[in-house]
């Protein structure tokens, strides 16, 4: 069965920067090769999502360098392929260290304790957006305040190129909002390459201009995807595209339209069964 379609931070992120490449993947998804920098990135997010579940006096330096091999074992276990793109495995594993090192020096676990890690969100805003992802880390104050986390593991873009990530910040504020009734204290973006962080502090009306937004963007995509006209939008970002080969820009032809698998919103609002949908 298709999976509903359902945005997040990535997939908007996608659309924005071309529609057809938002329609390769999260329509079409088609396979695209992993990149060391992924592999990276999964492998520090499970080294710090398991440290979390330690005692407070466990969590160390140390002890978090000494997980890198086991969950690199593990993801190599659950999936061989991704291996592929890691040219060096000891360096991969150095480069791993060093990211640690970078969270060590900008936060210290002993201190506190996560409410929640990789939260997942899937459900329908008021306006009827359907959303969907992962929050890396939730912090709740014993006085309150609410924080949400996400570890960064590549370069923190200069301003102003830093839309993306304010954008998937605010975007997971107002989930977060939306779903407990409460707006985070601070968004807090840590970049542990460079030991930076990128701190928001978003208010209610914010989070409602952000709301109005999303439901715009939104609105486009679903026409996008009942058209099916997803044109591409060519950038300096082309270079880095895996879909150049089936990009019309390139000389190439996306493959056929396979329809639009509609919304949650959409099915939920319906009172026929559609048969379709899971």
């Amino acid at each position: 069965m298709t999976r509903p379609i359902a945005i997040s931070p990535s997939r908007a992120s996608d659309y924005r920067r071309c529609p057809l490449q938002y329609r390769l993947r999260a329509i079409d998804k088609i396979p695209e090769p992993s990149t060391e920098a992924q592999v990276k990135g999964t492998l520090v997010h499970a080294v710090l999502e398991e440290m979390f579940t330690w005692p407070r006096e466990q969590r160390t330096y140390p002890a978090a360098v000494k997980r890198l091999r086991p969950h690199w074992e593990k993801m190599r276990e659950e999936e061989p392929g991704c291996a592929e793109p890691v040219a060096d495995e000891y360096q991969l594993l150095v480069d791993s260290r060093t990211l640690l090192r970078g969270y060590f020096t900008m936060e210290n676990p002993l201190r506190f304790d996560a409410h929640a890690q990789e939260m997942p969100v899937d459900f329908t805003l008021p306006n009827g957006v359907p959303v969907r992802g992962f929050i890396d880390r939730v912090d709740i104050a014993p006085t309150g305040e609410v924080r949400v986390v996400d570890y960064k593991t590549g370069k923190k873009p200069q301003l102003r190129y830093s839309q993306d990530a304010q954008f998937q910040m605010r975007f997971y504020a107002l989930v977060y909002w939306r779903l407990f009734g409460v707006v985070p204290t601070q968004l807090k973006l840590m970049y542990l390459k460079v030991m930076d962080s990128m701190i928001l502090t978003p208010s209610r009306e914010e989070l409602e201009y952000f709301e109005r937004d999303l439901a715009e963007l939104w609105w486009k995509i679903e026409a996008d995807g009942k058209a099916g006209t997803f044109r591409p939008q060519q950038s300096k970002l082309c270079g880095w595209c895996a879909f150049q080969s089936l990009c019309p820009v390139f000389g190439g032809t996306p493959p056929p339209y396979p329809g639009w698998p509609g919304s949650r919103a959409e099915r939920e609002s319906s009172p026929e069964p559609d048969g379709g949908l899971e």
